[in-house]
């Protein structure tokens, strides 16, 4: 896809762009079939065909639409006419909307050509598709392509990862992905297999993996900006290419879905593609313990009493409890070992978020009142948002052990994400600005480009935004 300001004076394809006031002040210039049939609501399309070109009509509903929803119309109007759409030269007529907006209606055309398996022979990925203005300069166009560029590659990579059948993504599989991924974007690459993993103490993470049949691979990437003063993220994401539940098995039905228990890292992977495409000024060092939960005759179990890498003892009262395990391990060494202005670890962790926030939201918690508003803030802009739960010590009595430091689960039938947050807590190495987000109802569901449920694409606009705009 390329973005021109515009200098055909014939075009084919032409999208023509209307809100419901200003498709009334306009009707009467196209025919009464037009008029008949499209009246500019949010999300309504008329194909309108001549001799000359074909005309698609994209209703946005209201004045004074939101960024996102710009996003939201284009990527449903992609979706729903991909098969259509011709890569040829095109006009987009958009005058009255503002040059961000335009930016998002342009990502949401884009985002929307995706989906699975991923082909990248549709023709907005052509670059016979040229997308003409007549309102933005060159050099504006050329920044909102590039941006557009970087933020899709980021979010089809997390979509992709996500989607990904299990036999498709074993550890060796997405370490090579990661390795190559590093060389492309000149990122430092480092990973851990089972041995070294124990010779560092990564017991927690240690103890998820060794049911399974394939070598740990605690990974960290690390991107360094050249800027000077550059404030550092630390991401973690949890990676469990796919969780069975261990000894405490989950229940067969619907446990296909679990292959998406990678979601914290596809988020993490997604973001820090776009920040190392756009040379970002900022440094980000990210995490991704590698490993699946599988049940065999080495599995941990429940009773185990194990020491994570920070010296912490952890009573197993559930082997489906892993992801905290894993990002136990993940937080501490990362605080440990790396000076971060800002920690953030993201996973698709625990039912009880899904059950409290749906599809609707991902549940927050974090220390700190600045990077809390950040993230709310980044999440209504993105429309990917965030709600703030307590972190309140009165739960942690919920997780205390007679035979170690902590139990990996409570016994109490409620509260389970406060409960993994507050565990996941005593890992941070009492780091002053973290944020531990579950995304499990959010990162995985009802999507335009499936039948089934598949990867939305969460965590990845979210992160970015907040990456772009901390101070």
């Amino acid at each position: 896809m390329k973005l021109y300001n515009k200098v055909n004076k014939h075009y084919t394809q032409i999208f023509q762009l209307f809100t419901e006031e200003s498709w009334s002040s306009n009707s009467k210039k196209y025919n009464k079939n037009t008029a008949l049939f499209f009246s500019g609501k949010k999300n309504e399309i008329f194909i309108q065909t001549n001799d000359d070109n074909i005309t698609y009509f994209i209703g946005l509903g209201k004045e004074n639409l939101r960024n996102f929803e710009l996003q939201q119309v284009g990527l449903k109007f992609s979706q729903s006419q991909k098969s259509n759409i011709q890569p040829v030269s095109t006009l987009l007529c958009a005058d009255f909307i503002s040059e961000k907006q335009t930016a998002e209606f342009i990502k949401g055309l884009y985002l929307g050509t995706y989906y699975f398996p991923f082909q990248k022979n549709h023709p907005i990925w052509n670059n016979s598709f040229e997308l003409h203005f007549g309102n933005l300069s060159q050099k504006k166009l050329d920044k909102i392509s590039e941006k557009t560029l970087a933020i899709c590659e980021g979010q089809f990579a997390c979509q992709e990862w996500l989607n990904k059948p299990a036999n498709f993504k074993k550890p060796e599989i997405l370490s090579d992905y990661l390795k190559n991924l590093a060389s492309k974007n000149n990122l430092k690459y480092n990973v851990f297999n089972r041995k070294k993993c124990k010779e560092l103490g990564l017991g927690a993470f240690l103890a998820v993996n060794q049911g399974s049949a394939y070598d740990a691979a605690f990974t960290i990437l690390e991107y360094k900006s050249s800027e000077k003063n550059a404030k550092t993220f630390g991401l973690v994401g949890k990676c469990v290419l796919f969780d069975t539940g261990g000894i405490s098995i989950k229940p067969s039905d619907n446990m296909h879905y679990m292959k998406s228990d990678m979601g914290g890292a596809t988020a993490v992977i997604g973001a820090l593609i776009y920040a190392s495409q756009m040379q970002l000024p900022v440094n980000i060092t990210a995490i991704l313990p590698i490993t699946d939960n599988a049940v065999s005759e080495n599995s941990y179990l429940p009773s185990d009493v194990i020491t994570a890498y920070n010296g912490k003892t952890i009573e197993v009262l559930n082997t489906d409890a892993e992801g905290r395990m894993t990002l136990a391990d993940g937080l501490s060494y990362m605080a440990k070992n790396y000076k971060t202005d800002v920690l953030i670890d993201v996973a698709t962790l625990t039912g009880s978020s899904v059950r409290m926030f749906g599809d609707t939201c991902g549940a927050m918690f974090s220390n700190n009142d600045e990077l809390k508003n950040l993230l709310i803030k980044s999440g209504d802009k993105t429309n990917q948002r965030l709600w703030n739960l307590p972190l309140w010590d009165v739960w942690m009595d919920d997780f205390k052990s007679d035979v170690a430091d902590f139990k990996n689960i409570s016994i109490k039938p409620i509260g389970d994400c406060i409960v993994a947050a507050k565990f996941l807590e005593q890992f941070t190495e009492n780091h002053p600005n973290w944020a531990h987000l579950d995304i499990a109802g959010i990162a995985f569901g009802n999507v335009g480009y499936a039948k089934e449920k598949a990867a939305t694409g969460y965590g990845v606009q979210l992160l970015v935004d907040l990456i772009e705009n901390y101070h």
